[in-house]
């Protein structure tokens, strides 16, 4: 179990050579929820893309193609992470449409009012205070922005409900709970997404 826990909770913040396995994996893991969550931004066109909880940084890569005109800023908190994001989107930050930096979502130093979308999948259960968060993406976002959220959990099931007994630090939260904390911090127009197999949950909302 111990060997276990440690893999697991590299979920958070990766680091050392568990982390690097974790984030390895976090690229093909979430594809699928992924590119689901994305497929509910078909009414906007952002030329100033924010990508928060980079991870390995697979899913910069896809907002890039989705946008071809667009820059995208990845952001962690895990250097590992960084470093692997950067890798993957090497070309992409080459020819000057991609940075990965790393960044702390509970204290943002990147410019306000600069984005035009910010997304955030499978990061959120790690926030330390929703609100509080989603007030720092708010003040990032431009007027009329847009926030979106994708988690693999809507909160009540059961597989994720036991990895948040077990990772120090998770949050598995409700549409609910995530919808009331995006009003509580400034955003309006909230509306979400429950996939119809599985407990995925799409969640945007604007500034």
């Amino acid at each position: 179990m111990g060997l276990f826990k440690d893999y697991v909770s590299q979920t958070r913040k990766p680091k050392g050579f568990l982390g690097k396995m974790m984030v390895n994996g976090m690229n093909g893991g979430h594809a699928r929820m992924a590119d689901w969550g994305m497929s509910h931004l078909n009414t906007i066109t952002p030329e100033e893309i924010v990508e928060i909880g980079c991870g390995g940084g697979r899913n910069a890569g896809a907002l890039l193609k989705k946008y071809p005109f667009s820059h995208v800023t990845a952001i962690d908190y895990s250097d590992v992470s960084v470093s692997k994001a950067s890798a993957y989107n090497a070309d992409a930050i080459k020819s000057g449409r991609c940075e990965v930096r790393q960044e702390d979502v509970s204290a943002l130093t990147l410019p306000e009012g600069k984005f035009d979308l910010a997304t955030a999948f499978e990061t959120i259960y790690f926030w330390p205070g929703l609100k509080e968060c989603f007030s720092q993406v708010a003040k990032i976002l431009k007027p009329g922005g847009v926030f979106m959220i994708v988690n693999e959990s809507d909160g009540t099931d059961e597989t994720s409900l036991k990895f948040e007994k077990i990772i120090d630090g998770m949050k598995c939260y409700t549409i609910v709970e995530i919808e009331e904390a995006l009003k509580a911090a400034g955003f309006s127009r909230v509306k979400s997404d429950h996939y119809k197999r599985k407990p995925w949950i799409t969640v945007i909302a604007r500034k």
